[in-house]
C-alpha cells in the first residue's frame, strides 16, 4: 500500500487505490452514532476558492469507507497539493464538517 494518512493529511501515488476508514465522534470523544438518514460527503479541490470540486464522493454511513479508485487521480499533475473536506449531514438536515482544511497530496509515480 503507497498510500499514507497523517493526522488529516493523505499522501497517495497519483493513479493508486486508496481505501480508509472515516471515524467520527461526539465533542465528549466518544464514537458516533449514525441515525437513519444521516450522510458522509468527501470533496477534493486544488483550492478552496475553486467552484466545483475535482473529486466529489458519498461515503456510506454504515462501513464509513472512502474509497478513491485509481481513475480518481490518474490525471492529477504529479507531484501535487490539494484541499479536502468530509462532512456529516444529519438526517435533521444539520451539516457538521468534521475534517476541514486537509491535505492530499499525490506523489510521482515511475510508470
Amino acid at each position: 500500500m503507497t498510500a499514507k494518512v497523517n493526522g488529516t493529511t493523505i499522501i497517495l501515488t497519483r493513479g493508486d487505490t486508496f481505501r480508509s476508514t472515516v471515524d467520527i465522534f461526539n465533542p465528549d470523544g466518544t464514537p458516533y452514532q449514525a441515525d437513519p438518514g444521516d450522510t458522509l460527503r468527501f470533496a477534493l479541490k486544488k483550492a478552496y476558492k475553486d467552484e466545483e470540486p475535482l473529486i466529489y464522493k458519498d461515503i456510506s454511513i454504515i462501513d464509513r469507507e472512502l474509497y478513491l479508485a485509481p481513475e480518481d487521480t490518474k490525471d492529477f499533475k504529479q507531484p501535487s497539493e490539494y484541499v479536502y473536506d468530509i462532512q456529516l449531514t444529519h438526517a435533521n438536515g444539520d451539516v457538521d464538517t468534521f475534517i476541514a482544511n486537509a491535505k492530499f497530496r499525490i506523489t510521482e509515480e515511475v510508470y
